[in-house]
């Protein structure tokens, strides 16, 4: 049910904020994307020669029939991001766009091998994209992370070179191992090893999972991947008995509102169950996942969930401190950032979730 703002998106704009879950080659400058493709002689695989056209080409976006269909709009976006200049630039782009929205802290999350297709290896991808974000963190006030994403639709050996890259670049800017990708078909469990091998190395680790599939996508990342978050995890009340797992465990969602419209994860941002998953203490996290393709911003998120999900400003307060709590940084760290922007935010009563921090 849609309820009445108390809180102005020039409030949320202006509060500290952490990003936990965006996809680099789904965040670039629309100008970015074109400016690329212009200078790689590759305009020809955009839909579009010029920004206008381009940007409303793009508006085909929000009729994705499915995940899957949503996914394919990449290819516009990763043929750009095969040279250490173009991922330099599109890593330090984004984390200024986001500092320019106060996000505090940003954890960027990619899948390193999408981007080998010329003239890198996975190494070159990696430190093409920390070196972006270093250069960001010099410049602006914003704390970074990267996370290394494996694909559910290769063979689980590309998504043991990628969890074996995480895991030599954990003390490099790599914060965790991730599973992306089209979820019906390819469930978490194929990809075990990587798992196992990240998780054994002491990695975070975050999985997509019940964004277009069922709660057992879900049961699979946590107990066969061993996930300490999940990505999306909308079909989690679905499963009342696994929602009260989650509940009693602490396990956070990094829930991207925009991005499930548009891959019709649900059917509107009035039906998103996020105001169901607060209610019921769930820990939340709000994202954008992907900039160019949602056309967002991490406070155009947490106002939609504002004014159009039923999430009060006590509730909505509180959200944008998970981000803070369930960053994927160590122990003291995550304590320091965390009271760093503490009082910056409106006081809200206590809850479960403040156990994370204590």
């Amino acid at each position: 049910m849609q309820h009445p703002p108390t809180l102005s998106r020039e409030t949320i704009h202006s509060w500290p904020k952490a990003e936990l879950h965006c996809h680099l080659d789904g965040s670039l400058r629309l100008d970015t994307l074109l400016e690329m493709a212009t200078e790689q002689g590759k305009v020809g695989l955009l839909p579009a020669d010029n920004r206008a056209d381009l940007e409303a080409e793009l508006l085909a976006v929000d009729d994705s029939a499915s995940l899957e269909a949503y996914l394919a709009w990449f290819r516009y976006s990763i043929p750009m991001l095969q040279s250490y200049k173009a991922l330099y630039r599109a890593a330090y782009e984004l984390a200024e766009d986001c500092a320019a929205e106060n996000v505090r802290y940003l954890e960027v999350r990619f899948a390193p091998i999408l981007h080998t297709e010329e003239a890198l290896d996975l190494q070159a991808v990696l430190d093409a994209v920390r070196d972006g974000l270093a250069s960001a963190e010099r410049d602006f006030s914003i704390r970074t992370s990267i996370i290394v994403c494996g694909l559910r639709d290769r063979f689980e050996s590309a998504s043991l070179q990628q969890a074996e890259l995480a895991v030599t670049n954990r003390n490099n800017g790599v914060v965790a191992f991730d599973l992306a990708g089209g979820e019906s078909g390819n469930p978490p469990k194929h990809h075990l090893h990587a798992f196992y091998y990240a998780r054994n190395h002491l990695l975070n680790l975050t999985v997509h999972a019940g964004e277009s599939f069922g709660p057992d996508s879900i049961r699979q990342a946590v107990f066969y991947c061993g996930a300490h978050r999940i990505g999306h995890g909308i079909t989690l009340h679905q499963d009342q008995e696994l929602m009260q797992y989650f509940v009693d465990h602490r396990i956070p969602l990094e829930i991207c509102p925009t991005s499930n419209v548009q891959t019709r994860v649900v059917d509107s941002f009035e039906n998103h169950p996020i105001s169901r998953f607060v209610s019921a203490n769930v820990p939340v996290t709000v994202n954008t996942d992907n900039r160019l393709f949602s056309r967002t911003s991490l406070t155009e998120e947490l106002w939609r969930v504002h004014t159009k999900c039923g999430v009060g400003a006590d509730e909505l307060a509180n959200i944008v401190r998970n981000g803070f709590r369930f960053a994927f940084l160590d122990y003291a760290a995550r304590q320091a950032l965390y009271a760093s922007v503490d009082h910056e935010l409106p006081p809200v009563a206590a809850r479960a979730d403040d156990n994370s921090v204590s």
